[in-house]
């Protein structure tokens, strides 16, 4: 081979090793490292792009707006994108309520995505967008979003708790069905152009979010804007330590409306005190006095211990037993069962619960609900005090059957109460009518029967009298209507045993029209400030609930005989 051949040759070979080289380098590049330079390439011109799905609403049972969601802005921006930190500081500030040095900070990363502020208004996020492109400027973005709000304030809020600011519900209603309400949220991968715009056809991995579903609840609210106001009459006028109040559906167990007081607006809830934030129907026990008189009656009655004739010597009024006296108001000799409950006569209510076995007189106080949850959809509930046989001293039986050594829930009091109200039968709290689109929640068969439909019948007229001229709660009365009812008062149990002078908690359990009835109310008042010489549950939480089903029975348009020209206002099927 002479030298111009050699020459040539090793161009050949220095020709095919460039050339191999450069084939080896395109291979490494493009196949061996094309998953690490696409994740390069991804961070720097692909966004995850979260989708937030719509947390539900929650409705009263006429589909009222009891909980929404109020659009709002997330202000992101891409650093690559942005030239002038300064400059796009100057324009933002005023729209997002923050210093421009603040700004101009944020908006100096090269990081392709930082959240520079939330929850802004979609106007002012709309004007900001607007002047920095007047401004030519660019790398700020928006994402979709929403904040909680409760329309109606302070009303309804213990049912309705709240969420918080990343949307989690934290009490109530929102907490109980926080998985319901809050759905699933979904994803986009998207890229963007070298001038921040996302390039359609490069859309990547797509999940649509699960938006979350409604919640129709059997709060009505039209009854709900009732009881808020007169029991907020009622706590200005009284200043008591606290005020409850509670209308239900005694057939179905549906709570229609139901107010505590103090209270809280859950939009505010971070300005709340714990004893505002308090759901007292369901956390706070008391000794209910007299409105549990029912349970001895309706047990002897029912295990026909006693019948409608008998008659029970009240010895006058002054009874000595276990080394105590029991006392009565209403000083008689011999007095029937209805007499017992018409002028609620602790000596007659003892005499009959030492008629009965001890385990029996224990069985029913169980069977109507005490002592045990109601099984109501709210976190919090507690069970109430009931103790068994075999702790009692030779008082608690006595005692028990006038509403003391024994502590309760306004909750319980409203479903036994309603055993009385509905022929005999303990219902379970409904507070949910639907969940999501045609998702029906029926919940209305009993929880058990409690005693007969002869017994409740007859328990019921004798409840009738209490509310009469002649009983302890005249002041119950609703003007066109048969009402029929119970007074509570009870002396304040002091921390260091014993009660508290002068100090009551008084209450009013009742329901109407006696002939079918649609309403079922209970009123708590918790140590009014007023003399003890007044400070009784037939003058100061009777009134309340008269005024409460006075109001409710115009609003539903019921019929003094106990029919209803608006039968499917409180009725579950209603849409």
């Amino acid at each position: 081979m002479n030298g111009v051949s050699l020459r040539i040759f090793l161009v050949c070979i220095l020709l095919v090793l460039i050339f191999t080289g450069f084939a080896w380098r395109l291979i490494n590049l493009q196949v061996l490292q094309h998953d690490h330079f696409s994740e390069i390439a991804a961070e720097k011109h692909s966004i995850r792009k979260v989708i937030t799905a719509r947390r539900g609403r929650i409705l009263d049972r006429n589909g009222e707006e009891l909980a929404v969601n109020i659009p709002v802005r997330t202000v992101t921006a891409d650093g690559t994108h942005i030239k002038d930190p300064k400059a796009l500081a100057k324009v933002a500030a005023p729209f997002l309520g923050m210093s421009e040095n603040e700004l101009e900070e944020k908006f100096s990363t090269k990081d392709p995505y930082v959240v520079i502020r939330k929850e802004v208004s979609e106007e002012k996020a709309q004007d900001m967008i607007r002047a920095m492109e007047q401004a030519k400027l660019r790398g700020v973005y928006l994402e979709e979003g929403s904040i909680r709000s409760y329309p109606n304030g302070e009303m309804l809020c213990h049912i309705l708790g709240f969420s918080d600011r990343s949307g989690k519900g934290i009490d109530g209603i929102e907490k109980v069905f926080d998985t319901e309400l809050a759905g699933h949220e979904g994803f986009r991968l998207i890229e963007h152009d070298r001038k921040g715009r996302e390039i359609v056809v490069y859309r990547g991995q797509e999940q649509l979010p699960e938006h979350g579903s409604d919640i129709r609840l059997t709060i009505d609210m039209g009854l709900q804007a009732i009881v808020e106001h007169e029991i907020d009459v009622a706590y200005k006028e009284l200043r008591p330590v606290s005020a409850t109040a509670i209308l239900a559906d005694p057939a179905t167990g549906e709570i229609l409306a139901m107010a505590c007081r103090p209270n809280f607006d859950p939009n505010k809830f971070n300005e709340a005190k714990p004893e505002q934030m308090r759901n007292r129907a369901i956390t706070d026990m008391y000794e209910p006095g007299s409105t549990f008189k029912i349970v001895v009656a309706a047990a002897a009655l029912n295990e026909k211990i006693v019948d409608e004739k008998s008659r029970i010597y009240c010895e006058n009024g002054l009874f000595q037993y276990g080394g105590k006296t029991i006392k009565d108001h209403h000083k008689a000799g011999d007095m029937s069962v209805a007499e017992i409950l018409q002028y609620s006569s602790n000596i007659g209510s003892a005499k009959m619960s030492l008629r009965m076995k001890d385990a029996d007189y224990y069985g029913y106080v169980r069977r109507f609900g005490f002592g045990e949850k109601t099984g109501i959809p709210l976190h919090g509930e507690i069970t109430g005090l009931v103790q068994p046989p075999h702790r009692w001293d030779m008082l608690t039986k006595t005692r028990m059957a006038y509403g003391q050594s024994v502590a309760v829930t306004p909750i319980q009091m409203v479903m036994g109460m309603s055993v009385i109200a509905n022929g005999g039968k303990l219902m379970k709290p409904r507070l949910v009518l639907s969940k999501g689109e045609g998702s029906a929640v029926r919940e209305t068969e009993p929880v058990r029967e409690v005693v007969s439909g002869k017994t409740s019948e007859f328990v019921s007229s004798a409840l009738e009298k209490v509310v009469s001229q002649q009983g302890t709660a005249p002041l119950a009365r609703v003007e066109g209507f048969t009402v029929a009812g119970k007074t509570g008062t009870a002396q304040k149990i002091s921390p260091r045993g014993g009660y508290l002078d002068g100090r009551f908690i008084v209450s009013f359990a009742g329901y109407m029209p006696l002939e079918n009835p649609r309403l079922m109310g209970l009123v708590i008042v918790d140590d009014a400030s007023i003399g003890a010489s007044a400070n009784y549950g037939g003058l100061v939480a009777a009134p309340v609930f008269s005024k409460i089903c006075g109001r409710a029975a115009r609003y539903l348009d019921l019929l003094s005989s106990g029919t209803s020209v608006a039968q499917s206002a409180i009725s579950p099927e209603k849409p």
